[in-house]
């Protein structure tokens, strides 16, 4: 009952059945263990990309375990930038020779810009089979069997992992396509979480460099020191290449620049009668931050496009409003380097304008010192004039009337030498109130102190530091107007000839009047001037001192090439106008 049919006498088939039975057995408890083994590599995968909050980290972090646990040959990580290419590829599995080999990296064509177009897993038994098959540069490994799976942090797609070249010449499969898409999803969560890190970094470090430039300039620190400090944190923070800060007048001309960074010497001490043809045009046009992927080949820059030569994505800011505009402030990367991003420009126009309202309350607390200077020069003009002008000229009539009683000839002469010296006080002390209480006024030309401190000032944007400055005599009330406008002129062209030619790193200007003679002298620790050099600008300062009666000198400061020093002496009238 039961029976279906006689068992062979030896019992072979039931041992048949059972040792395929057993062998299937052993298969699906393979499969069962490799499932587990692949199972236990994706989560210690979805751990590790966790661990990173360095978001480079996190990135080849995420390429590596993709590359592992699909068993490639080859991976990498695409990330997609605002222009909708590639900004990023970091490959996995080339080497550095063959990267150098193969030259730029991709920037999302053919299958890549497939995935960019269109955010969904692809499997591919045969790349060069796709109807998007871009072709692979020389020197390209080949690749056949490819799994491309996009990479969403929240709903936005950062990137794309590209996976090829299975090994075993096998094709990916549908579990493969499921494990990476997986690691996808806590890769986005990765990602996120480094960029959410990153830009609260980034935030934490312009908000110190702006506490560190506001201190700076509220303390006194030079202005063109504390603007070249700003630039030196910006290159810094923003990891760029290359910085220049245009120093924009108020309409709309360049009046300098200072620069840091690769190719810095081409951008320092411009100055151009507008800012049409340049990024600086293009960034106030928009009023805010404007954004290059390529400056060097950047259509809106018409004007010395050279300057810009090897370098590419570039970012511009104002500093500061139209009303009170201080300048531009444009970082720049290398060729090959990535775009800046949105998250990495976010922070730079707080930074400027921080920096811009620094600038601000700077300018109103000289401003403030200077109201309270002009106080104390009327104070001590009165008070000389009050004090000691009138005791000075009693003791002058003191000694006049004491001089006709007495009869010794020698003790006369010196009473009398005595009386001229007061007098010649008396009108010293006169020419200086007038000097402290004429004060530069609207419709006026300004005193030529004040002439020669900014001619000073201006010049150093060119030299990229400020020079050294020492006055010493009646500037304002000695020098004819036609002796200043010669002495702004030779200041302009010496501190010009050291910006151009000098490379020096210390410049001292010293403008004294004393014993009837006006001399204006400029020293640099450059590198000299060499022998047969050209010599025209010297020429004219010559001139101007010749045709004033004076004299041009020019020697080596010390040992040659140790600097250099530059006299310009010519004559003052000797009789000062007397006291009434």
């Amino acid at each position: 009952m039961g029976r279906e049919g006689p068992e062979p006498a030896d019992g072979r088939l039931p041992r048949l059945r059972l040792d395929e039975l057993l062998d299937e057995v052993q298969v699906r408890i393979e499969a069962v263990r490799g499932t587990r083994d692949r199972l236990n590599g994706l989560l210690e995968a979805v751990m590790s990309v966790g661990r990173e909050l360095d978001l480079p980290q996190v990135l080849r972090g995420i390429v590596e375990a993709a590359v592992t646990l699909v068993d490639a040959e080859y991976g990498a990580l695409g990330v997609i930038g605002d222009d909708n290419r590639l900004s990023e590829f970091l490959p996995v599995g080339v080497g550095d020779d063959a990267r150098e080999q193969i030259g730029d990296l991709p920037s999302g064509h053919g299958i890549l810009g497939e995935l960019i177009r269109n955010p969904e897993p692809l499997r591919l038994s045969e790349l060069s089979e796709h109807p998007a098959s871009y072709g692979f540069p020389r020197h390209h490994p080949p690749m056949h069997s490819f799994l491309g799976v996009p990479i969403r942090v929240r709903d936005e797609v950062f990137g794309n992992l590209y996976l090829t070249e299975k090994r075993g010449g096998v094709d990916f499969d549908a579990e493969d396509e499921a494990v990476v898409t997986t690691l996808s999803v806590a890769a986005g969560i990765a990602i996120e979480n480094a960029r959410l890190y990153e830009e609260g970094r980034q935030r934490q470090r312009w908000l110190a460099a702006n506490s560190e430039l506001t201190s700076d300039l509220l303390s006194g620190v030079e202005e063109s020191q504390v603007l070249d400090r700003m630039l030196e944190r910006a290159v810094d923070i923003a990891g760029a290449d290359m910085g220049v800060f245009y120093l924009v007048g108020a309409g709309g001309e360049l009046r300098g620049s200072l620069a840091r960074g690769e190719g810095a010497e081409a951008h320092r001490g411009v100055v151009l009668p507008s800012s049409e043809g340049t990024l600086v045009e293009a960034a106030l046009a928009q009023e805010g931050l404007v954004m290059v992927s390529d400056v060097e080949n950047e259509p809106r820059i018409t004007v010395q496009p050279e300057r810009w030569k090897g370098l590419g994505p570039a970012v511009a800011v104002t500093v500061g409003t139209k009303e009170r505009l201080s300048g531009v402030l444009i970082l720049a990367r290398r060729h090959g380097q990535p775009s800046f991003t949105s998250a990495e420009g976010a922070g730079l126009p707080g930074f400027a304008g921080q920096a811009a309202l620094a600038l601000e309350l700077a300018d109103r607390r000289r401003d403030a010192e200077q109201v309270s200077l002009l106080e104390d020069r009327d104070r001590i003009a009165r008070d000389l004039h009050d004090l000691a002008i009138q005791r000075l000229f009693a003791t002058g009539m003191t000694l006049q009337s004491a001089k006709r009683l007495v009869e010794h000839p020698e003790a006369v002469d010196r009473l009398t030498r005595a009386i001229d010296d007061l007098d010649a006080t008396i009108k010293i002390i006169r020419s200086t109130i007038f000097g402290l209480r004429e004060h530069d006024s609207v419709g006026t030309v300004p005193r030529l102190r004040n002439r020669v401190v900014k001619a000073v000032d201006s010049a150093a944007s060119a030299l990229g530091f400020a020079p050294a400055l020492r006055m010493e005599g009646l500037l304002d009330t000695d020098v004819s107007p036609e002796a200043a406008e010669e002495v702004l002129a030779v200041l302009g062209e010496a501190l010009t000839n050291v910006a151009r030619h000098a490379g020096a790193r210390r410049v001292e200007v010293s403008v004294v009047a004393d014993e009837g003679v006006l001399a204006v002298t400029v020293s640099d620790d450059g590198v000299g001037i060499p022998h047969g050099g050209r010599r025209s600008g010297l020429r004219n300062l010559a001139e101007r001192a010749e045709r004033l009666g004076g004299t041009l000198s020019v020697h080596a400061r010390g040992v040659p090439g140790s600097g250099t020093v530059l006299e310009w002496r010519i004559p003052l009238p000797t009789e000062r106008e007397g006291a009434s």
